[in-house]
C-alpha cells in the first residue's frame, strides 16, 4: 500500500457497493481494503494502519455497532462512518452515542459521502492521551479555566467530542459558559476552517424565524427587499449552535427537525431544496426533558439534538476554581483599563468562595469588572465587590442547614438576590439583569420560575 495516501477500510457484505465506495475513494486518491463481514474486518484492522472505517449496519456476523465499539476500544483515534438503511435514523442515533463519526444514509449520496470522509481525514490526531490534551496547559485548559475535577471532566468530554460530528446538546445553568465550550467543540474538531454561527432562538422574533434560519428570496413576504441566506447556509461547511434552543416555538421545531434530519432546506418564497452540511450544537439553561414532558418540546426532536449531552457545572460545583478564575479575570480586566492588577485581600476570596452565584462564571467576571472600577487600585476589598446579598449569617439569609433541601436554600437567596437587585433598580429588569450578572432572558426566566412580579 502507498505509505503516502490514506488508508480506507469498506465493511459491506454487498459486492456493487463495496465496488461503489471502491471507486469513488479511489477517485479521491484514497487507498482502500475490503471485508464482507465483521471477521474480516477484524483480520484487516489487526494487519493494517487505517485512517478511516466505513462500515454498513448491518452485517452477516454482527453489525456495525459492535464495529464501532471494537474500534473505539482498541483503535481510538480511528473514525468510524457508519451506513445506514433509509429512514433508520434510530440505528443511526444509536451508532453517534456508541462513538461513530458520522453516518450516511442508503441510497448512497456520493456527495455526503465525501464530505464525510474529507471530514473524517481532517479528524485532529492527539499527541498524547486525550486526558493530557485537556489539561490546563493545554490550548482548551486556557481557555477553559480551572483544576477542579468538574472542569477537568468536561475538558476531557469536550476534546473526545471534538473529534466527531454527533449533534451535541450542552446543559447547565446561565452563565457557565455553554458557548464557550461549543465554541471549543468547533475549534478542536475537523470544521475549525469553516465557520462557527451562534444563534440565540430566543432573540428572534416568531414570523421572522423561518427566513433568518433558512433565508428568504426578494419579495417573497413584505419587507423581503432582497435575497438573503440565513443562519443555516451561513453555517455551511461549519456548525450552528443553537442557543436557548428551548425557546423555539413548535412550529419551528418541526421545521427545523426536517432541515436536521433531510440535511437540506428550502429558503422562504422557493420550491428548491438546498443541501446543507452543518454540525448541529444546541444549549438551554431550562430543562428540556420537562419541556418535551409538558408539551412545549417535540420529542423527536429532543432524541435528535441529545445525541449526546454535556453538562456544565454551576460555579457553586467547582468553587475551588474561584481564586483562578479570579487571578485570571483581575489580570484582563486591569490590563483592559491600563492598570496593575489589584490585590485581593484573603476576606475578599472568602466572601467570593461563600456567595453562592446564581449568575456563575459570567456574574463572578461582572463582580470583578465592578470592583476593579471602584477600589483604590492596590487591592480589592469585600465592600468593593459589592454583593447583591450580604455574606451568609446576614441580611436574613440565615446559613445553609439540613433542615431544607440545597435546592430550597439557593432558591431563597435567588430571590433575595433578584428582589435587591429590583429594588436597587427601581423595578427596571434590564438594570436589575445586569447587577445580577446574567442576561434579560435569564432574569425573565428565573421570574417566572419563582413567581416574582
Amino acid at each position: 500500500m502507498n505509505a503516502g495516501k490514506s488508508q480506507i477500510l469498506i465493511v459491506d457484505d454487498e459486492p456493487d457497493i463495496r465496488e461503489v465506495l471502491e471507486l469513488t475513494l479511489g477517485r479521491m486518491n484514497l487507498e482502500t481494503r475490503s471485508a464482507a463481514n465483521v471477521e474480516e474486518a477484524r483480520h484487516l484492522l489487526e494487519q493494517f494502519r487505517f485512517d478511516l472505517c466505513l462500515t454498513d449496519m448491518r452485517l452477516p456476523d454482527g453489525n456495525g455497532i459492535g464495529l464501532v465499539k471494537h474500534i473505539q476500544e482498541s483503535y481510538p483515534n480511528m473514525p468510524v462512518a457508519v451506513i445506514t438503511a433509509f429512514g433508520n435514523m434510530e440505528t443511526a442515533i444509536a451508532a453517534l452515542k456508541a462513538g461513530a463519526f458520522d453516518f450516511v444514509s442508503k441510497p448512497l449520496d456520493l456527495n455526503d459521502l465525501r464530505n464525510i470522509v474529507r471530514s473524517a481525514l481532517k479528524v485532529p490526531r492527539p499527541a498524547g492521551s486525550v486526558a493530557a490534551a485537556a489539561s490546563e496547559t493545554s490550548p482548551i485548559g486556557k481557555k477553559m479555566l480551572g483544576d477542579s475535577p468538574a472542569i477537568q471532566k468536561v475538558r476531557v468530554m469536550v476534546e473526545k467530542l471534538a473529534r466527531g460530528q454527533a449533534p451535541v446538546y450542552i446543559g447547565g445553568e446561565s452563565g457557565t459558559g455553554k458557548e464557550l465550550a461549543a465554541r471549543l467543540i468547533h475549534e478542536l474538531g475537523p470544521r475549525a476552517d469553516k465557520p462557527f454561527v451562534p444563534v440565540n432562538c430566543g432573540a428572534i422574533p416568531e414570523n421572522l424565524m423561518e427566513s433568518e434560519f433558512f433565508g428568504h428570496k426578494k419579495g417573497s413576504f413584505t419587507g423581503a427587499i432582497q435575497d438573503k441566506e440565513g443562519l443555516f447556509k451561513a453555517a455551511d461547511g461549519g456548525t450552528l449552535f443553537l442557543d436557548e434552543v428551548g425557546d423555539l416555538p413548535l412550529s419551528m421545531q418541526v421545521k427545523l427537525l426536517r432541515a436536521i434530519q433531510e440535511k437540506s432546506i428550502r429558503p422562504v418564497g422557493t420550491q428548491a431544496e438546498i443541501k446543507v452540511d452543518v454540525r448541529i450544537l444546541s444549549a438551554t439553561h431550562r430543562n428540556l426533558r420537562e419541556l418535551v414532558t409538558s408539551g412545549h418540546f417535540r420529542q423527536d426532536l429532543y432524541y435528535r439534538l441529545n445525541v449526546i449531552e454535556l453538562l456544565i457545572p454551576s460555579l457553586r460545583e467547582r468553587i475551588d476554581d474561584i481564586t483562578l478564575l479570579t487571578e485570571q479575570f483581575c489580570a484582563r480586566l486591569a490590563t483592559g483599563l491600563s492598570m496593575k492588577p489589584p490585590r485581593l485581600t484573603n476576606e475578599t476570596l472568602e466572601a467570593l468562595k461563600r456567595y453562592p452565584f446564581p449568575g456563575n462564571v459570567r456574574e463572578l467576571e461582572n463582580i470583578l469588572e465592578r470592583a476593579l472600577t471602584l477600589c483604590n487600585g492596590q487591592e480589592i476589598t469585600p465592600q468593593d465587590l459589592q454583593l447583591p446579598i450580604g455574606e451568609a449569617g446576614t441580611d436574613g439569609q440565615g446559613t445553609f442547614s439540613n433542615e431544607e433541601s440545597l435546592d430550597d436554600y439557593l432558591e431563597r437567596i435567588e430571590r433575595s438576590a433578584i428582589e435587591k437587585a429590583l429594588a436597587q433598580t427601581n423595578q427596571n429588569k434590564t438594570a436589575a439583569a445586569k447587577l445580577l450578572g446574567i442576561s434579560f432572558r435569564a432574569l425573565r426566566y428565573k421570574l417566572e420560575k419563582l413567581g416574582i412580579e
